[in-house]
């Protein structure tokens, strides 16, 4: 838990709260925060199997993975590729319109010639629209765009604090999120956020969201939305648990626009919200986590 990342903090939490999960079922648990000897320590510690509770850079993008595959260490969620791939927003993307999972329509941004782009959007792209990192989670770097004259300032401020970015098509509806565990799609949670959209001060400050469990759809439109996330987790290539972000728009079609491979496990986190309300508790969804490490 910890890591290098913007969500380091975030990682603390969910790490803190899986530890002691693991602890009160009586495995032989220990934390590791990440560093240059982290492989060194898990195996002076004799460690077995390694829980990720890593989000964001080193955790989610496939590098601790591959250290841990090169050093033959066990450890839960999905592979170096798939971890790589799902942290990469326009790489999910991409498979998922060769796999038939409705996405919505984006551009990538070349940000060493940002002018020239600036002009392209304010032609091109349809607003409202939303800017995009690429390879970020919580929401971080997130900015809708109302109107053509805005791309400029956002495009340059965004540009200054990430190095890639791209546009997204904005698709108006509900917000939900589904949690997937063991090729299994949880109940859909629907997100109503008190400010413009879900950000990371949404997310994690009391009171700014009201969560509604379960979502408010139909019972067709529920069950697509749970199919089209398995079909987009299952599209990745992921293991053992995810979570799915996805707008329902207004004629009741869900758009997937990203997937998390190290969803939090905070007390305001959504997958064990999920996991709740299908009467799975805290520690039996740590422990089924701790199960795909070895699927």
């Amino acid at each position: 838990m910890g890591g290098p990342s913007r969500e380091r903090e975030i990682s603390l939490r969910s790490g803190k709260n899986v530890l002691n999960s693991l602890l009160s079922q009586g495995y032989k648990a220990s934390s590791f925060d990440t560093g240059p000897n982290l492989v060194e320590n898990l195996k002076k510690a004799k460690i077995d199997v390694v829980y990720i509770a890593l989000h964001g850079e080193f955790g989610e993008d496939g590098q601790v993975q591959a250290i841990l595959d090169e050093h033959g260490l066990p450890y839960t969620g999905s592979g170096a590729r798939a971890s790589r791939i799902a942290m990469h927003k326009v790489a999910s993307k991409k498979i998922w319109l060769s796999k038939g999972v409705n996405t919505p329509k984006f551009t990538m941004i070349d940000v060493s010639d940002i002018d020239k782009e600036i002009e392209r959007l304010k032609k091109d792209f349809v607003t409202p629209a939303v800017v995009k990192p690429t390879s970020e989670g919580s929401s971080l770097g997130v900015s809708i765009v109302h109107g053509a004259h805005e791309f400029d300032k956002v495009i340059r401020d965004t540009s200054k604090d990430f190095k890639d970015i791209f546009v997204e098509q904005y698709i108006a509806g509900q917000e939900v999120t589904v949690g997937i565990l063991k090729n299994e799609a949880l109940p859909v949670l629907e997100l109503l956020p008190k400010k413009e959209f879900y950000d990371f001060e949404a997310k994690y400050t009391e009171g700014l969201t009201d969560f509604i469990l379960p979502a408010r759809l139909e019972a067709a439109m529920y069950a697509l939305t749970q199919k089209t996330a398995l079909a987009a987790h299952r599209a990745i290539g992921c293991r053992g648990f995810s979570r799915v972000d996805l707008i329902v728009d207004r004629t009741g079609v869900p758009h997937v626009t990203e997937i998390n491979t190290i969803p939090g496990m905070t007390d305001r986190s959504d997958l064990p919200a999920q996991a709740a309300h299908a009467g799975i508790s805290f520690d039996e969804l740590v422990r089924r986590i701790l199960e795909s490490a070895f699927e």
